[in-house]
């Protein structure tokens, strides 16, 4: 009988041929469920486009607050949505928020920077 060889016979033997590749590292050798449960809602709020240019925003500003309308014309979001987006990263501990007179401030909170590394650690 005569055999016919083709692109897929050679794909199989090519494939054949790869490193095996080990699994990807988990977060944590022993996550609790505490820091399951943090991750899960910094993961929630982090889970929006905003949000992530928020931080970002912030992240580039340094120690530097910023006002809510400086976060209007970049996202390009009305202010209530602004402010919407600022209260969910501050809730879970991302954001610190400072009141002049009528105006609110954010910038990154005291260690959660180091917080966010030291889960993935």
């Amino acid at each position: 009988m005569h055999t016919i060889s083709t692109t897929f016979d050679t794909m199989q033997v090519e494939m054949k041929q790869l490193p095996v590749l080990a699994c990807c590292t988990p977060i944590s050798s022993d996550l609790s469920e505490r820091e399951a449960a943090e991750l899960e809602s910094l993961f929630g709020a982090l889970a929006d486009k905003h949000r992530v240019k928020i931080v970002s925003m912030l992240l580039k500003a340094g120690d530097d607050a910023c006002c809510v309308c400086d976060f209007e014309p970049e996202l390009g979001i009305s202010q209530p949505t602004v402010s919407y987006h600022l209260k969910k990263l501050t809730d879970v501990g991302l954001l610190e928020r400072e009141k002049r007179g009528t105006f609110a401030y954010y910038r990154i909170a005291a260690g959660a920077t180091d917080r966010l590394r030291s889960l993935f650690a």
